[in-house]
């Protein structure tokens, strides 16, 4: 039998000739998590002139360079609203904070260093200097300018600042399209109230919440029994998908038909098994345009290989960078040493009084145990033939989201 595959080179396959996806142009209320496809360039300088940051009156520095300092109120500048003279010597204008600076002023008395006196006259108590108080021109960003790069997910900050560039619709990657067939003729659907020997099928919603949080579009194909003509019509279903993941049948049990079904549909099988632990009897291959991945049963399992393969695969279609999933911990507890394929390790994640990591190991490893995954905050990654370690020891981590 050929040697498991090791993870990163089937990392590696899975990602081999990933091209982004088409890009669409979306309305800023529709772009919030999508993937920005073209930079962002302003086209429209801000602010479009000098305006005032404060509150307060518009005056020459000169006027108030000593105090207290008497000075005759010419008109006023609401923001939106400019002040349509020009402010001469001795005079100053009542502005407020975003309205054009006028013709004249060189600084902004701020309101509450100045008394009212009466006659259209005020008192300046402080003294100002040149600029005070002046927003130029062009300080946030002007015209023309380079403010947002291509490969990052649009988020309030993003948006926000794009809105201001003047930019009503944002060029951003068509969603990928994930397609998730579930097998198996133990299977029923949550809510059957089946209490026999039926497996309720969860894992796919655990893979179509992954998908849709990364920015895909889920096909569901729901639940297929292990029938040869059933496993085909399911898998035509996928046709335009940009990705098909199947979730169990890929291993080398009688009923196990998934791998045959979709190299009879005209599947190219890259690979099949590889070494980690849990989800060895993981498929990949390609089928027209077509990627697939075929999953383990497992729920776990399947949860894990998802985060390993199908997350960069989704990212890498939106154009995103790739990325080291792991981050450093510390063992919370002690791990025993490892045999000849990868293992990810189910782990509570806390954080340390010196504001470090901390991955404790849970006891019960089943990959069938959904319950003991929800409690882990993390999967602590134990390289082949790795010793054993004690608790203090660093490792690597993947965050479960």
């Amino acid at each position: 039998m050929k040697p498991l595959l090791p993870v990163e080179e089937a990392i590696r396959r899975v990602l081999d000739g990933v091209e982004p996806l088409a890009i669409e142009r979306v309305p800023l209320a529709e772009a919030t998590g999508r993937v920005l496809a073209e930079p962002l360039d302003a086209l429209r300088t801000q602010p479009p002139q000098d305006v005032s940051a404060m509150d307060g009156y518009a005056l020459r520095a000169a006027d108030a360079a000593t105090v207290p300092a008497t000075l005759r109120v010419i008109g006023a500048a609401p923001a939106g609203h400019p002040f349509a003279g020009a402010v001469g010597a001795g005079e100053a204008v009542r502005i407020f904070t975003g309205a054009v600076v006028p013709e004249g002023a060189d600084a902004i008395l701020l309101q509450e260093d100045a008394t009212v006196i009466g006659d259209g006259r005020i008192e300046a108590r402080e003294a100002v200097r040149m600029g005070q108080h002046i927003r130029r021109r062009g300080l946030d960003f002007s015209a023309g300018e380079r403010m947002i790069e291509p490969g990052i997910r649009l988020g309030m900050r993003q948006l926000a600042l794009a809105a201001a560039l003047d930019h009503a619709t944002v060029p951003v990657r068509r969603r990928p399209v994930v397609a998730i067939l579930a097998t198996g003729d133990e299977l029923v659907p949550p809510g059957s109230g089946d209490g026999g020997s039926g497996i309720v099928a969860s894992n796919s919603y655990g893979l179509g919440a992954l998908v849709e949080s990364l920015g895909g579009t889920v096909r569901d194909l729901g639940i297929v029994r292990d029938d040869r003509a059933a496993l085909a019509a399911a898998i035509d279903a996928a046709t335009g998908a940009d990705v098909l993941v199947t979730i169990g049948g890929a291993s080398v049990g009688d009923h196990d038909l998934v791998r045959d079904a979709l190299q009879e549909r005209g599947m190219a099988l890259d690979f099949w098994r590889i070494a980690m632990r849990p989800g060895k009897p993981l498929l990949f291959g390609r089928l027209g345009a077509t990627r697939v991945l075929g999953l383990p049963g497992n729920p776990v399992s399947s949860l894990v290989c998802a985060l390993l393969f199908l997350r960069p695969l989704v990212e890498a279609l939106l154009g995103l960078p790739q990325a080291d999933p792991t981050v450093g911990a510390t063992l919370g507890g002690p791990v025993r040493a490892n045999d000849a394929r990868q293992d990810y390790i189910r782990a509570r994640l806390s954080i340390a009084d010196d504001g470090g990591r901390v991955a404790t190991p849970i006891e019960r490893q089943d990959s069938a145990m959904l319950s003991a995954f929800h409690r882990a905050g993390c999967l602590i990654v134990r390289p082949p033939h790795a010793e054993a370690e004690e608790t203090g020891a660093r490792c690597r981590v993947v965050i479960l989201p």
